[in-house]
């Protein structure tokens, strides 16, 4: 059976790949993979720059639903959040490359990376507004990678922008046809690879500023009000019921 989260590293390049197509959904059982990877690929010396990506149609359609229920989600979202710190935080440059759906948690993954290349037909978006919920890392991170208004309306209304639009706006640093994202990525890695370890992981410290240890206490943050005041409301259990069952909410009129 192939492993949910795949890696290597050849050449300076860690690849760290979501290998659960078509929709790449982030269990819990790959969140818990992802945070094994990253640790691998930050403890290997050989690596010098890392490459996220995913296989399949679609990068990733976001979080498991399931999982954010009762009485799972007070374990799920400090686990994803956890997860996210260590893209963030990862000491040397990460470089995404999405294809496909980047929708909710999948976005926030792409959020904590340093460079975006996008194929032309990815999407971006976080839709957890529609399911009476709100996204979490995306909450710190989006107002840092895009301009506040547009953090807001994706935040806010549950839009979904393709890929021209997210590369005007800074979220993405380059389009290409989507046969060509995984030379194009490859190739945006590679350039990274061939500088000095030491001076790549210095500068990333340099170029983050602090945000990394800001985001970290943010992140807890966000959880705290997540796990404990959201999840608290009749309307997120709602909403996340009426996306399982294919209906529309009923929201309460509080």
């Amino acid at each position: 059976m192939a492993s949910i989260i795949e890696t290597s590293v050849d050449g300076g390049l860690g690849r760290l790949v979501l290998n659960h197509p078509p929709l790449n959904i982030l269990t819990q059982e790959m969140l818990t993979e992802m945070r094994a990877a990253l640790r691998s690929l930050e403890a290997s010396p050989a690596v010098r720059v890392l490459l996220v990506s995913a296989r399949g149609k679609h990068f990733s359609a976001g979080a498991d639903v399931q999982e954010h229920l009762p009485p799972h989600y007070r374990q799920m979202i400090p686990e994803f959040l956890e997860t996210i710190a260590a893209i963030d935080g990862f000491p040397l440059p990460v470089v995404a490359a999405v294809q496909g759906k980047c929708l909710g948690g999948g976005f926030e993954v792409v959020q904590a990376a340093d460079i975006v290349v996008a194929a032309d037909d990815a999407s971006f978006g976080q839709p957890e507004i529609v399911l009476g919920v709100f996204p979490p890392a995306a909450c710190v991170l989006l107002p840092e990678r895009c301009d506040s208004g547009l953090a807001a309306d994706l935040v806010l209304s549950g839009a979904v922008i393709g890929a021209v639009e997210a590369r005007e706006h800074g979220l993405v640093r380059k389009i290409v046809p989507r046969g060509e994202l995984e030379v194009e990525a490859t190739a945006t890695a590679q350039r990274i690879a061939r500088h000095s370890r030491a001076a790549l992981e210095i500068t990333k410290r340099a170029l983050r500023n602090g945000s990394t240890q800001r985001h970290a206490a943010a992140f807890r943050d966000v959880g705290d009000i997540y796990v404990d005041e959201l999840m608290n409301t009749a309307d997120a259990i709602e909403g996340l019921r009426a996306f399982q069952e294919k209906r529309q909410p009923a929201w309460s009129h509080q």
